[in-house]
């Protein structure tokens, strides 16, 4: 069965419940740390593939096993910037499939045609 969005949120809502009094919580107050927890995780995703390469997370299984690990760690910790800020998956998904929709629909070559130009410049 796939994993959806509501899926996650419930899993990081037990898991806050879990540690509650332990761990920061998931109150409006706490969605800041929780967000630079992120991107702390996202620092480590971008070490193995730095360090190993994305070749390695696709042909070695243990470097892939903890380059999974460390996505998932990333995002627990967005998951619960959304529980911290009351937004639900339905919210989240709606959000998500409007931006994949512009996005499908714009032209990032034409709209950034300028930064795409050989300047000469160096």
């Amino acid at each position: 069965m796939a994993m959806t969005i509501e899926n996650l949120l419930e899993i990081q809502k037990a898991l806050q419940e879990k540690y509650r009094g332990i761990w920061e919580g998931d109150s409006p107050d706490t969605a800041k740390n929780h967000l630079l927890y992120a991107v702390e995780e996202i620092g480590e995703v971008s070490a193995i593939l730095k360090k190993r390469g994305a070749q390695a997370v696709v042909e070695d299984t243990g470097v892939r096993a903890h380059f999974c690990e460390e996505m998932a760690d990333v995002f627990m910790y967005l998951c619960d910037v959304m529980l911290c800020c009351g937004v639900t998956a339905e919210e989240f998904e709606r959000a998500y499939r409007e931006k994949a929709e512009r996005n499908l629909r714009r032209d990032f070559v034409g709209e950034h045609a300028h930064y795409l130009e050989n300047t000469g410049k160096h």
